[in-house]
């Protein structure tokens, strides 16, 4: 069993887009996992790869924010029993699907199953944008889609669009960490042909037939990168989007309507929207 030292960071202002931004960072100085809130975000690092030096992070945020940090040793334990027990409970969506990790006992039965073994606490469905957004595909049909999942985080949108009956998913992940983290987890659920692809927004340059289209990050990259996810669906297409509050959705519609979408519906919980666009079809 692993020492490690648990580096909490204290964040003032404090969001989501902030704390995935400080994972981000951490994640290329060797942290393996973290825990974000609304305070902040606690992250864990084997202590022999830990360097005090690289504790800051305040340089490389786009945004103003007041950090402090403070550095425990934590002894070498189970970390699995350390997930199931602090972290990472199982969460049933909808009444349909049930989340949960390989070492879960006393899993509620669903018609949706989905085991995650998640290298860091994102997208693991108890976030509000997540749920929403795993909502949205189980009451749409799936059957015979071809689907895109932006910024595929540990794959859940992409495996319950697949246990839907999609027939191509495509997940699209940034960071190398989740990328092989959602590999894994298709793996695990039987679900291999999804095929999830490491980089940006420039690995779906060569499609333009898609049926649906999903993305949860948030408002800066989702209003970046509309006309690209525009480009990608075919006329008639629908699109989900998540990772941005309710007072933004103002801001996503322009943007969306100047690549020919159009707001279908909206939902929100705890703030955070989730909204669908249809792309017009060619009369």
């Amino acid at each position: 069993m692993n020492d490690y030292l648990e580096v909490r960071y204290n964040v003032s202002p404090c969001n989501e887009v902030i704390t995935d931004i400080i994972a981000a960072i951490l994640a290329d100085r060797g942290y393996e996992s973290f825990v974000p809130d609304s305070d902040g975000i606690t992250a864990y690092i084997k202590k022999e790869l830990f360097n005090p030096e690289y504790t800051d992070v305040s340089d490389l945020l786009p945004m103003q924010a007041d950090i402090s940090t403070t550095t425990t040793l934590v002894e070498g334990r189970d970390w699995n029993a350390e997930w199931e027990k602090n972290y990472f409970k199982p969460i049933v969506i909808g009444n349909q699907c049930v989340i949960h990790s390989s070492f879960h006992k006393d899993i509620p039965k669903c018609r949706l199953d989905i085991v995650i073994d998640p290298k860091m606490a994102f997208g693991t469905g108890h976030h509000a944008t997540t749920s929403q957004m795993a909502e949205s595909i189980m009451a749409s049909d799936m059957k015979g889609k071809k689907v895109i999942d932006m910024g595929t985080g540990t794959g859940i949108l992409a495996l319950i669009a697949a246990m839907e009956g999609a027939s191509e998913v495509i997940g699209v992940e940034i960071d190398p960490a989740a990328h092989a983290n959602a590999l894994e987890n298709a793996a695990l659920n039987s679900h291999p042909e999804i095929d999830i692809r490491l980089g940006d927004i420039s690995r779906i340059s060569d499609i333009s037939d898609a049926d649906i289209l999903l993305a949860n990050i948030n408002r800066n990259i989702i209003t970046g990168d509309l006309k690209n996810y525009a480009s990608a669906l075919k006329p008639g297409g629908n699109m989900f989007l998540s990772g941005f509050y309710t007072d933004d959705i103002p801001v996503i519609i322009a943007e969306a309507t100047k690549h020919g979408l159009t707001m279908v519906h909206s939902r929100e919980k705890d703030d955070w929207a989730c909204i669908k666009l249809t792309k017009t079809a060619i009369s």
